[in-house]
């Protein structure tokens, strides 16, 4: 937003605020996405049937980093800068977008092995489109950061900097057909199964939001009257989705129905059956009483 809003209006000053939040974001992203994957392997392990895409949030952070890394990189007039930048962003992109596709790689196992998640957690299907799409974006963004500042600081060949571009494009379009895939699974799943609105739902904007910005994208590279329908109807999608989720929201926040966790009554049953499996080994355990 800053970039878009006010470096055109307030000029340098501006750029080099963009450029200094992207620093700490880009920071904080990288912690998150070794110290939460890490905390999970170690503290909380867990079955894979309880799996759910959930665990692709930490991970996406270095992705999102790296796609406004090549927003602020564009409007750098500092070359040296841009590029730093545009490198850090590749190097995290692929830091993000690698381990969530072996992420996804462990999650269509689960959904293989053991159906699709619980209808308190059904919205989760749709978080796989969160670092596809926003992977895509990324690297459609960064391509053409590198078309502009690998030929004017002298990287690499003078040819680098179209094929940066052109590899990007080409593998975002890839990409994109990817997300179509778990765009359908999602659907899918979400069809076959009833579900109350819950806080959950939020989790329907971000990953189609991103989906739309690289469906968006492509329609203008190359350019496709196709891409720009689908991009049209995207966008309607997930704003009315967006206004719906906001509305349903304010009215449970004034009824109190949305202070729960969505399956909060799931292990709560859970836990209850736990306490007595614990219960009944204790008495099988303890030694008989000897008569008098």
């Amino acid at each position: 937003m800053i970039v878009f809003v006010c470096v055109p209006l307030w000029g340098h000053w501006a750029t080099i605020l963009a450029w200094s939040l992207w620093w700490f974001d880009a920071v904080l992203s990288i912690a998150v996405c070794m110290g939460l994957p890490f905390l999970m392997m170690y503290e909380h392990g867990g079955e894979l049937k309880t799996m759910t895409a959930a665990r692709l949030l930490p991970v996406v952070s270095p992705i999102v980093a790296a796609a406004t890394g090549g927003i602020v990189a564009e409007v750098l007039t500092n070359i040296q800068y841009a590029l730093w930048t545009m490198v850090i962003s590749y190097i995290i992109w692929g830091m993000g977008f690698l381990l969530a596709m072996m992420v996804l790689v462990i999650y269509l196992h689960r959904l293989t092995v053991h159906n699709i998640p619980p209808r308190e957690v059904i919205v989760s299907v749709f978080l796989p489109l969160g670092p596809i799409g926003q992977g895509s974006f990324a690297l459609m963004q960064l391509g053409k950061v590198a078309a502009r500042v690998l030929p004017k600081t002298r990287t690499l060949i003078p040819e680098s900097g179209p094929i940066f571009y052109t590899l990007g494009f080409a593998i975002a379009l890839v990409l994109w057909g990817f997300g179509l895939l778990w765009l359908f699974f999602a659907l899918a799943s979400i069809s076959r199964s009833r579900f109350p609105f819950n806080m959950g739902w939020w989790g329907f904007t971000f990953p189609l939001g991103v989906y739309t910005v690289a469906t968006a994208t492509l329609a203008k590279e190359l350019p496709s009257l196709a891409f720009r329908v689908l991009a049209t109807i995207f966008s309607i999608c997930v704003t009315l989705l967006w206004i719906v989720v906001s509305v349903n929201t304010i009215r449970g926040a004034f009824t109190g129905k949305l202070l729960f966790a969505p399956c909060a009554a799931k292990f709560e049953v859970e836990y209850t059956q736990r306490r007595i499996e614990r219960a009944q080994k204790s008495l099988e355990m303890e030694p008989p009483e000897e008569e008098a």
